[in-house]
């Protein structure tokens, strides 16, 4: 068994041939060592992200020094995109490729035993982990779009739980004595996305129209299951950061077609509706969905045409700005309006709505940096004024979902957050559970993931520093066994726990937390590859990248 601190000579030969590591006193950014240890800097806060350092003290403590004050940081750090691989897995692969996004190497609960790409994922139980072991020896990843086929699919026998059953289902399952549901709340939000660097939308009239064109009560009541709401807002009301003063453009079609003839373009608008074909919690049937979308546009003068687009294809143009108006929606990460809003709207969230407004992006900025709630709640109604004027997209529904598992199953449940832990699950008569989603994973580096489908294989085989509770929200304990923040919350210590081993056999250490954080975090680090490049939740959680590639 090999440390990657033992391996730190070829580690940082490997590094300045690459051209990653030069002497800390020739450079104020970037990789540096003090001894056997790695630290990674922005050398300082101009560049506009939260990071400023990460350091390794020791070999097992890790030290994160803020630009700002960030009470959420515990959570974000517990998110599965930030779960860390070995430095020497992210340096074989050259940070990309198959080997990489379809080969993870964690130390989580249960390790990749097989992807037959288009089939399914087999996991096999981790023998050697640090923590509870997972019950079932195996845990197998199967998909189909269709929910009435998945729900055939548990009700044959076939697979021992299904996600997302369809509206229409959940009385059919509850009755059901052989077969149990599992509710999730609606922490959701299913929205109709506009990019503003795309015409005719970059017309704040056009959005505006679109907005008062949206039935929103029509869809939630003819297509979601009950429990789901309709969406006046982008945060849902049973979030903090919800602001009831804060009126919505309630469905008015006259005032759309007035907006629309003050626009000045010539009627009716031609233009093209995406979306996925791949049924989520936020949108439980979105062909039939797309379709109503279209008809209401139409009814007020814009032509939609509908284009379904891959998922992973159609993810990866949403966060390239490549989409003018879509269909896409976002399930809670951590139950903060930062999830929310700051992702989507803040400084660093991706280009999907195109050009950034400081209208929103200012109040997040202050709203994400303060502890109290008394002082953040005005501050997101000033947000979530800016959202509603300037439409970047509008909110639809918050929509209620489920899980389905065969009776007999113990453990299973629903989480809030979309992240079921198949180790707690037990099957008393086979040594497997057999799992069906909705979607195949893009691919299974999550650092480089944004879809539910491959965040919950992630889930199982990689781990981040803190973790959130099984079927809950709080944060808990991970490869860090504890803690602690300096009294203004810019610095935040974390402790790994002691022989913590990976899947490859490599002990886990400090400097494995620092590279797997810094080839996010640095666009320019050679080790910043991915599957497509985008690394969307950390921009989305951190405001920025270091290194920000040059946009036109």
């Amino acid at each position: 068994m090999k440390s990657s601190l033992r391996l730190l000579p070829l580690l940082l030969l490997a590094m300045l041939v690459l051209g990653l590591v030069v002497p800390a006193a020739a450079q104020d950014t970037g990789m540096m060592m003090n001894g056997d240890l790695m630290a990674y800097t922005a050398g300082g806060c101009d560049y506009g992200g939260e990071i400023e350092t990460i350091e390794a003290v020791d070999a097992q403590t890790v030290r994160f020094t803020l630009c700002f004050p960030d009470p959420a940081f515990p959570s974000k750090v517990a998110f599965t995109s930030f779960a860390i691989s070995p430095s020497e897995h992210l340096e074989a692969t050259g940070g990309g490729g198959p080997e990489l996004f379809q080969n993870p190497v964690g130390t989580g609960p249960y390790m990749l035993s097989n992807w037959d790409l288009g089939n399914e994922i087999v996991l096999a139980r981790n023998d050697s982990y640090w923590g509870e072991m997972a019950i079932e020896p195996t845990v197998i990843f199967r998909w189909n779009a269709e929910a009435a086929a998945r729900l055939v699919e548990l009700q044959s026998g076939n697979v021992d739980g299904i996600d997302n059953p369809a509206p229409d289902a959940f009385d059919v399952i509850a009755n059901d004595s052989e077969l149990a549901l599992y509710e999730r709340p609606g922490l959701n939000v299913f929205y109709l996305g506009m990019n503003n660097s795309i015409a005719p939308f970059d017309n704040p009239l056009v959005r505006q129209a679109i907005s008062y064109a949206i039935d929103k009560q029509r869809i939630v009541d003819n297509f979601y299951p009950e429990g789901s709401i309709a969406a006046s807002q982008f945060m849902p009301p049973s979030l903090f950061g919800f602001t009831e003063e804060v009126e919505e453009l309630a469905y008015d079609p006259d005032m759309a077609r007035q907006l629309l003839e003050e626009s000045g373009l010539e009627l009716p608008l031609e233009v093209t509706l995406n979306y996925r074909d791949v049924v989520r919690g936020y949108l439980p049937q979105p062909g039939i969905v797309g379709q109503d979308i279209q008809a209401q546009l139409a009814e007020v003068g814009i032509n939609a045409t509908i284009e379904v687009v891959e998922s992973g294809t159609f993810l990866d143009m949403a966060d390239r700005g490549e989409l003018g108006l879509y269909l896409l929606g976002w399930g809670a990460d951590y139950p903060d309006a930062t999830n929310f809003l700051d992702y989507h709207f803040g400084a660093g969230s991706s280009a999907q709505f195109g050009d950034k407004f400081d209208e929103i992006t200012d109040p997040l900025s202050r709203a994400g940096q303060l502890a109290d709630p008394d002082e953040r709640y005005p501050i997101y109604v000033e947000a979530n004024t800016a959202i509603r004027d300037l439409v970047p997209m509008v909110p639809i529904a918050h929509g209620a979902s489920a899980t389905a598992f065969s009776a007999d199953i113990a453990g299973a449940h629903a989480s809030p957050l979309g992240n079921e832990a198949f180790s707690v699950m037990e099957d008393p008569d086979d040594d497997d559970i057999i799992w069906m989603q909705n979607g195949e994973p893009a691919g299974i580096y999550c650092a480089d993931e944004s879809d539910g489908e491959s965040l919950r294989v992630c889930e199982q085989i990689m781990e981040p520093l803190l973790a959130y509770e099984v079927a809950g929200t709080a944060v808990v304990p991970a490869l860090a066994s504890e803690y602690t923040a300096n009294e203004n919350g810019t610095e935040w210590t974390f402790t790994l726990r002691e022989g913590v081993t990976f899947h490859d056999g490599s002990t886990l250490d400090a400097n494995d937390v620092v590279m797997s954080y810094a080839v996010q975090w640095d666009a320019a680090n050679p080790l910043h590859i991915g599957r497509d490049g985008s690394f969307t939740y950390f921009s989305g959680f951190f405001a920025s990248f270091l290194n920000p590639p040059a946009t036109e």
